[in-house]
Protein backbone atom coordinates (compact mmCIF):
# COMPACT_ATOMS: atom_id res chain seq x y z
CA UNK A 1 0.00 0.00 0.00
CA UNK A 2 1.13 3.45 -0.39
CA UNK A 3 1.67 5.23 3.04
CA UNK A 4 3.60 8.63 4.00
CA UNK A 5 6.96 7.78 5.26
CA UNK A 6 9.24 9.94 7.76
CA UNK A 7 12.73 8.03 7.06
CA UNK A 8 14.32 10.41 9.04
CA UNK A 9 13.39 13.49 11.32
CA UNK A 10 13.21 16.84 9.84
CA UNK A 11 10.87 19.50 7.93
CA UNK A 12 8.23 18.83 5.88
CA UNK A 13 10.79 18.07 3.21
CA UNK A 14 11.03 14.58 5.45
CA UNK A 15 7.89 13.15 4.01
CA UNK A 16 7.62 10.90 1.31
CA UNK A 17 5.14 8.59 -0.38
CA UNK A 18 6.01 5.68 -0.45
CA UNK A 19 5.18 1.83 -0.43
CA UNK A 20 4.80 -0.46 2.45
CA UNK A 21 3.82 -3.48 3.62
CA UNK A 22 -0.35 -4.04 3.95
CA UNK A 23 -1.07 -4.40 7.84
CA UNK A 24 -3.25 -6.69 9.11
CA UNK A 25 -6.10 -6.97 11.47
CA UNK A 26 -5.79 -9.11 14.54
CA UNK A 27 -8.46 -9.94 17.01
CA UNK A 28 -10.92 -6.85 18.47
CA UNK A 29 -9.73 -4.63 14.90
CA UNK A 30 -10.80 -4.05 11.85
CA UNK A 31 -9.03 -3.10 8.35
CA UNK A 32 -10.28 0.20 6.65
CA UNK A 33 -9.56 1.14 2.98
CA UNK A 34 -9.10 5.18 3.90
CA UNK A 35 -10.59 7.71 2.06
CA UNK A 36 -9.25 10.86 3.98
CA UNK A 37 -7.07 11.98 7.09
CA UNK A 38 -5.95 15.08 8.29
CA UNK A 39 -3.62 16.74 9.68
CA UNK A 40 -2.45 17.85 13.51
CA UNK A 41 -0.22 19.31 15.62
CA UNK A 42 1.48 15.86 17.26
CA UNK A 43 1.70 14.78 13.33
CA UNK A 44 3.93 18.03 13.02
CA UNK A 45 6.25 16.90 16.06
CA UNK A 46 6.87 13.54 15.21
CA UNK A 47 7.98 14.36 11.94
CA UNK A 48 10.29 16.04 13.51
CA UNK A 49 11.11 13.13 15.81
CA UNK A 50 9.55 14.92 18.83
CA UNK A 51 6.44 12.85 19.34
CA UNK A 52 6.72 8.89 19.04
CA UNK A 53 4.05 6.60 18.14
CA UNK A 54 2.85 4.80 21.24
CA UNK A 55 4.19 1.25 22.06
CA UNK A 56 2.58 -1.14 19.45
CA UNK A 57 1.41 1.74 17.00
CA UNK A 58 2.27 2.17 13.28
CA UNK A 59 4.82 4.27 12.61
CA UNK A 60 3.25 6.24 9.57
CA UNK A 61 1.83 9.64 11.08
CA UNK A 62 -1.95 10.30 11.08
CA UNK A 63 -3.98 10.16 13.99
CA UNK A 64 -7.55 10.01 12.10
CA UNK A 65 -8.77 8.94 9.51
CA UNK A 66 -12.22 8.09 7.54
CA UNK A 67 -12.95 5.34 4.90
CA UNK A 68 -15.00 2.04 4.60
CA UNK A 69 -14.46 -1.30 6.24
CA UNK A 70 -12.93 -4.38 4.27
CA UNK A 71 -12.43 -7.13 6.89
CA UNK A 72 -13.43 -7.73 10.52
CA UNK A 73 -10.73 -9.78 12.31
CA UNK A 74 -12.21 -13.53 12.98
CA UNK A 75 -13.56 -13.42 16.64
CA UNK A 76 -13.91 -9.55 16.84
CA UNK A 77 -17.37 -8.43 18.61
CA UNK A 78 -19.07 -5.56 16.91
CA UNK A 79 -22.07 -4.46 14.58
CA UNK A 80 -19.61 -3.29 12.06
CA UNK A 81 -19.31 -5.41 8.41
CA UNK A 82 -17.25 -4.78 5.12
CA UNK A 83 -18.55 -1.90 3.51
CA UNK A 84 -19.61 0.48 6.42
CA UNK A 85 -18.62 4.27 6.37
CA UNK A 86 -16.46 5.07 9.55
CA UNK A 87 -13.97 7.71 11.08
CA UNK A 88 -11.36 6.49 13.64
CA UNK A 89 -9.18 7.48 15.68
CA UNK A 90 -5.58 5.40 16.19
CA UNK A 91 -2.28 6.10 17.54
CA UNK A 92 -0.89 6.34 14.05
CA UNK A 93 -1.41 5.17 10.69
CA UNK A 94 -3.89 7.29 8.89
CA UNK A 95 -1.46 8.55 6.25
CA UNK A 96 -1.82 5.46 4.29
CA UNK A 97 -4.29 3.67 1.94
CA UNK A 98 -5.06 1.05 4.34
CA UNK A 99 -5.52 1.50 8.74
CA UNK A 100 -5.37 -0.59 11.20
CA UNK A 101 -7.87 0.39 13.88
CA UNK A 102 -9.86 -1.17 16.94
CA UNK A 103 -13.32 -1.70 16.18
CA UNK A 104 -14.25 -0.12 19.59
CA UNK A 105 -12.14 3.20 18.31
CA UNK A 106 -14.50 3.31 15.33
CA UNK A 107 -17.64 5.48 14.60
CA UNK A 108 -20.59 4.92 11.79
CA UNK A 109 -20.61 8.13 9.94
CA UNK A 110 -23.89 9.74 9.50
CA UNK A 111 -25.77 8.93 6.13
CA UNK A 112 -24.99 11.77 3.50
CA UNK A 113 -21.97 12.97 5.58
CA UNK A 114 -18.86 13.65 3.04
CA UNK A 115 -15.42 12.09 3.50
CA UNK A 116 -14.12 15.43 4.01
CA UNK A 117 -16.31 16.43 6.16
CA UNK A 118 -16.44 13.14 8.61
CA UNK A 119 -12.23 13.77 8.45
CA UNK A 120 -12.24 16.73 9.57
CA UNK A 121 -14.30 15.43 12.97
CA UNK A 122 -12.88 12.53 15.04
CA UNK A 123 -9.15 14.11 16.65
CA UNK A 124 -10.72 18.16 17.09
CA UNK A 125 -14.17 17.62 18.36
CA UNK A 126 -13.54 14.85 20.47
CA UNK A 127 -10.17 16.63 21.85
CA UNK A 128 -12.81 19.64 22.52
CA UNK A 129 -15.58 17.03 24.15
CA UNK A 130 -13.06 15.33 26.29
CA UNK A 131 -11.46 18.81 27.75
CA UNK A 132 -14.43 20.79 27.96
CA UNK A 133 -17.21 17.99 28.81
CA UNK A 134 -16.02 15.07 30.42
CA UNK A 135 -13.29 16.53 32.27
CA UNK A 136 -14.17 20.35 32.15
CA UNK A 137 -17.79 19.44 33.06
CA UNK A 138 -18.76 22.56 31.27
CA UNK A 139 -22.42 23.93 32.10
CA UNK A 140 -25.12 25.83 30.54
CA UNK A 141 -24.01 29.37 31.93
CA UNK A 142 -20.50 28.81 32.51
CA UNK A 143 -17.58 30.82 30.98
CA UNK A 144 -14.90 28.71 29.19
CA UNK A 145 -11.62 29.98 28.13
CA UNK A 146 -10.63 28.46 24.85
CA UNK A 147 -7.08 28.92 24.06
CA UNK A 148 -5.56 28.64 20.06
CA UNK A 149 -9.49 29.63 19.27
CA UNK A 150 -8.40 29.31 15.40
CA UNK A 151 -7.50 25.72 15.17
CA UNK A 152 -9.24 22.28 14.82
CA UNK A 153 -9.86 21.95 18.42
CA UNK A 154 -10.71 25.42 19.23
CA UNK A 155 -13.45 26.01 16.16
CA UNK A 156 -15.00 22.80 17.53
CA UNK A 157 -14.36 23.94 21.51
CA UNK A 158 -16.78 27.37 20.22
CA UNK A 159 -19.37 25.23 18.69
CA UNK A 160 -20.06 22.76 21.86
CA UNK A 161 -19.71 25.45 24.17
CA UNK A 162 -22.79 27.18 22.16
CA UNK A 163 -24.25 24.04 21.88
CA UNK A 164 -23.94 24.06 25.56
CA UNK A 165 -25.12 26.89 26.27
CA UNK A 166 -21.84 28.01 27.67
CA UNK A 167 -20.28 31.56 27.10
CA UNK A 168 -16.59 31.08 24.74
CA UNK A 169 -13.84 33.38 25.12
CA UNK A 170 -11.25 32.62 22.38
CA UNK A 171 -7.64 33.48 22.11
CA UNK A 172 -5.25 34.11 19.96
CA UNK A 173 -1.58 35.58 19.53
CA UNK A 174 -2.99 37.17 15.93
CA UNK A 175 -6.51 39.39 16.26
CA UNK A 176 -7.53 38.69 13.22
CA UNK A 177 -7.00 34.87 14.22
CA UNK A 178 -8.73 35.60 17.48
CA UNK A 179 -12.10 36.42 15.72
CA UNK A 180 -12.02 33.01 13.71
CA UNK A 181 -15.12 31.67 15.84
CA UNK A 182 -17.15 34.52 16.30
CA UNK A 183 -19.65 32.76 13.81
CA UNK A 184 -20.04 30.40 16.65
CA UNK A 185 -20.49 33.26 19.62
CA UNK A 186 -17.03 33.35 20.75
CA UNK A 187 -15.98 36.77 21.80
CA UNK A 188 -12.08 37.30 20.65
CA UNK A 189 -9.27 37.99 22.68
CA UNK A 190 -6.09 39.12 21.19
CA UNK A 191 -3.15 37.72 23.47
CA UNK A 192 -0.32 40.66 24.20
CA UNK A 193 3.28 40.21 26.24
CA UNK A 194 1.20 41.42 29.19
CA UNK A 195 -0.27 38.16 29.34
CA UNK A 196 -4.71 37.77 29.44
CA UNK A 197 -5.40 37.16 32.31
CA UNK A 198 -6.47 40.83 33.46
CA UNK A 199 -8.76 41.34 30.01
CA UNK A 200 -10.89 37.87 31.13
CA UNK A 201 -11.16 39.28 34.33
CA UNK A 202 -12.49 42.40 33.10
CA UNK A 203 -14.96 40.76 30.10
CA UNK A 204 -16.23 38.56 33.19
CA UNK A 205 -17.12 41.25 35.58
CA UNK A 206 -14.21 39.30 37.77
CA UNK A 207 -16.42 36.09 37.45
CA UNK A 208 -13.49 34.62 35.49
CA UNK A 209 -13.21 31.37 33.40
CA UNK A 210 -14.77 28.10 34.60
CA UNK A 211 -13.04 25.97 32.44
CA UNK A 212 -9.55 26.72 31.07
CA UNK A 213 -9.22 24.70 27.94
CA UNK A 214 -5.14 25.21 26.73
CA UNK A 215 -3.39 23.95 23.94
CA UNK A 216 -0.65 25.92 24.73
CA UNK A 217 0.88 25.30 28.31
CA UNK A 218 4.10 26.27 30.27
CA UNK A 219 3.49 30.05 28.71
CA UNK A 220 -0.03 30.59 29.64
CA UNK A 221 -0.26 28.68 32.87
CA UNK A 222 0.21 32.13 35.12
CA UNK A 223 -2.74 33.57 33.67
CA UNK A 224 -4.55 30.28 33.32
CA UNK A 225 -4.49 30.49 37.80
CA UNK A 226 -4.78 34.48 37.72
CA UNK A 227 -7.86 34.10 35.49
CA UNK A 228 -9.74 31.12 36.85
CA UNK A 229 -13.12 31.57 38.84
CA UNK A 230 -13.22 29.62 42.08
CA UNK A 231 -13.83 26.07 41.79
CA UNK A 232 -12.59 26.25 38.20
CA UNK A 233 -11.40 23.44 35.92
CA UNK A 234 -7.67 23.98 33.61
CA UNK A 235 -7.69 21.19 31.35
CA UNK A 236 -4.02 20.95 29.49
CA UNK A 237 -3.90 19.47 26.21
CA UNK A 238 -1.39 20.76 24.30
CA UNK A 239 2.50 21.62 25.07
CA UNK A 240 2.85 24.04 21.94
CA UNK A 241 3.76 27.16 24.53
CA UNK A 242 6.56 24.75 26.52
CA UNK A 243 6.54 22.20 29.01
CA UNK A 244 7.42 23.46 32.46
CA UNK A 245 6.47 26.63 34.14
CA UNK A 246 6.25 27.95 37.73
CA UNK A 247 3.12 27.73 39.65
CA UNK A 248 1.94 29.64 42.41
CA UNK A 249 -0.02 26.85 44.31
CA UNK A 250 -1.66 29.38 46.88
CA UNK A 251 -3.55 31.19 43.82
CA UNK A 252 -4.83 27.73 43.02
CA UNK A 253 -6.25 26.83 46.19
CA UNK A 254 -7.39 30.45 46.81
CA UNK A 255 -9.76 30.03 43.84
CA UNK A 256 -10.39 25.88 44.64
CA UNK A 257 -8.95 25.08 41.12
CA UNK A 258 -7.94 21.96 39.58
CA UNK A 259 -5.84 21.41 36.61
CA UNK A 260 -6.49 18.20 34.61
CA UNK A 261 -3.68 16.38 32.15
CA UNK A 262 -5.47 15.18 28.91
CA UNK A 263 -4.19 13.28 25.16
CA UNK A 264 -6.21 11.03 23.54
CA UNK A 265 -3.34 9.71 21.38
CA UNK A 266 -1.68 7.90 24.73
CA UNK A 267 -5.12 6.38 26.00
CA UNK A 268 -5.82 2.75 25.91
CA UNK A 269 -8.50 1.45 23.17
CA UNK A 270 -10.84 0.34 25.75
CA UNK A 271 -10.27 4.03 27.19
CA UNK A 272 -10.66 5.81 23.92
CA UNK A 273 -13.54 3.07 23.17
CA UNK A 274 -15.70 5.04 26.14
CA UNK A 275 -14.72 8.64 25.18
CA UNK A 276 -15.91 8.10 21.63
CA UNK A 277 -19.40 6.08 22.35
CA UNK A 278 -20.10 8.83 24.52
CA UNK A 279 -19.57 11.51 22.39
CA UNK A 280 -21.32 9.61 19.48
CA UNK A 281 -24.23 9.50 21.50
CA UNK A 282 -23.80 13.35 23.02
CA UNK A 283 -22.49 14.83 19.29
CA UNK A 284 -24.02 12.97 16.11
CA UNK A 285 -27.30 14.02 16.72
CA UNK A 286 -25.66 17.54 16.91
CA UNK A 287 -24.31 16.90 13.37
CA UNK A 288 -27.26 15.47 12.37
CA UNK A 289 -29.12 18.59 12.91
CA UNK A 290 -26.33 21.06 12.15
CA UNK A 291 -26.00 22.23 15.46
CA UNK A 292 -22.05 21.16 14.85
CA UNK A 293 -20.04 21.29 11.69
CA UNK A 294 -16.74 20.33 10.57
CA UNK A 295 -14.55 23.58 10.06
CA UNK A 296 -12.31 22.80 7.12
CA UNK A 297 -9.89 25.12 6.01
CA UNK A 298 -8.80 23.78 3.05
CA UNK A 299 -8.67 20.03 1.34
CA UNK A 300 -5.60 18.64 -0.32
CA UNK A 301 -4.04 15.56 -2.13
CA UNK A 302 -2.32 13.16 0.17
CA UNK A 303 0.66 13.58 -2.22
CA UNK A 304 0.76 17.26 -1.17
CA UNK A 305 1.32 16.22 2.25
CA UNK A 306 4.46 18.38 2.62
CA UNK A 307 2.95 21.71 1.67
CA UNK A 308 -0.14 20.48 4.07
CA UNK A 309 1.80 20.38 7.57
CA UNK A 310 3.94 23.82 6.13
CA UNK A 311 0.78 25.25 5.92
CA UNK A 312 -0.13 24.20 9.45
CA UNK A 313 3.00 24.99 11.02
CA UNK A 314 2.70 28.28 9.89
CA UNK A 315 -0.39 28.79 11.67
CA UNK A 316 -2.06 29.30 8.53
CA UNK A 317 -4.85 27.02 8.52
CA UNK A 318 -8.68 28.80 10.36
CA UNK A 319 -9.93 24.70 11.28
CA UNK A 320 -8.64 21.95 9.92
CA UNK A 321 -6.22 20.45 6.77
CA UNK A 322 -7.79 17.20 5.41
CA UNK A 323 -5.64 15.34 3.25
CA UNK A 324 -7.50 13.03 0.65
CA UNK A 325 -5.95 9.57 0.46
CA UNK A 326 -8.53 8.28 -2.44
CA UNK A 327 -11.48 9.37 -4.81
Amino acid sequence: MRAVIVTEPGGPEALRLGETADPVPGPGEVLIAVRATAVNRADLMQRRGLYPPPPGASDVLGLEAVGEVVEVAVGTETPLAPGDRVMCLVGGGGYAELLVAPASNCIPIPAGMSWTDAAAIPEVFITAFQGLVRLGWLQAGDVALVHSIASGVGTAAAQICRAIGARCIGTSRDPLRAEAAAPWGAEALAVGDDGFAPQVLQMTEGHGADVVLDLVGAKYLHDNVACLARGGRIVLTGLVGGRKAELDMGALLARQGTIVGSTLRGRTADEKALIMSEFSDWAMPLFAAGTLAPVIDRVMPIDDVAEAHRHVEADAAVGKVVLLVAP
